[in-house]
């Protein structure tokens, strides 16, 4: 399984930085998480523009979604459609969200209908999506989000998506190859809980789970990656490092 990272600023796209999108291939099926800003742009940089084969998205915040409004209008107009929607597994409420962020007005919105483009499926139990087997479960951020567990071929990766310290995030990651973890500000009191991950919890999350490496993603431009790594790497004591945009990871590489 290959890991391709297209964006992966933290809260926001960063400077010549997109924000949450990350590339699995296996077995010649690609599979695209999350959609954030500047994400599409980025596809078509590592693939041809309609060569995914099915996205998935953790939850409907903008910097992990919003180029799906771009997407659709790919998909609906390009000269050369490609055959049949694409394969969405999102939140529930995703139709009704994407309808809303690319329609400016009502009259614009109640016409809309983005299951000529997307075929929309929903999140919360275990489903096969091409060569992938996929886990999603219910995390910790204060809308319906998810984390997620994605094996394929005896090798497994485990993403945390949008999440604070929770028991479903311990659950997903238990044993796997790589967890994908976000980490998006340093360990201090006072910080919202049920949000995200400071570093140390996801070195903490890495360590309890027993995960062969470790790679955080999802940290914002205002926070220190370094301060961030450098809390991880001390609380897991195993190969850690941080995700660079661009940057491909064999996932079945534990050594």
């Amino acid at each position: 399984m290959l890991l391709t990272v297209l964006g992966c600023s933290g809260s926001i796209p960063g400077p010549g930085a997109a924000a949450s999108g990350y590339l699995l291939e296996a077995d010649g099926f690609t599979l695209v998480l999350e959609f954030g800003n500047g994400v599409l742009s980025r596809f078509q940089e590592e693939r041809p523009l309609f060569s995914m084969d099915a996205l998935v998205l953790s939850h409907l915040h903008p910097d992990h979604c919003v180029d799906v409004s771009s997407l659709y209008v790919a998909r609906k107009y390009h000269p050369e459609p490609p055959p049949g929607p694409l394969p969405v597994y999102a939140p529930a409420e995703a139709p009704s969200r994407f309808v809303a962020a690319y329609a400016p007005n009502e009259a614009e919105r109640s016409s809309l209908d983005f299951t000529d483009v997307f075929s929309f499926h929903g999140l919360g139990s275990k489903v096969e999506i091409g060569p992938f087997t996929v886990d999603s479960a219910v995390v910790a951020h204060p809308c319906e989000a998810y984390g997620f567990r994605i094996s394929c071929g005896g090798v497994t990766l485990a993403y945390t998506g949008d999440s604070g310290p929770c028991e479903a995030l311990d659950s997903l990651a238990d044993g796997v190859d790589v967890l994908l973890s976000e980490a998006s500000w340093t360990h201090a009191p006072g910080r919202q809980p049920d949000l995200h991950l400071s570093g140390r919890e996801a070195g903490e999350l890495a360590r309890r789970a027993g995960v062969g490496r470790l790679l955080i993603t999802h940290v914002p431009p205002w926070t220190s990656r370094d301060a961030v790594l450098e809390e991880a790497r001390s609380a897991f004591g195993g190969r850690s490092e941080l995700v660079v945009q661009g940057g491909r990871y064999e996932v079945g590489e534990r050594t």
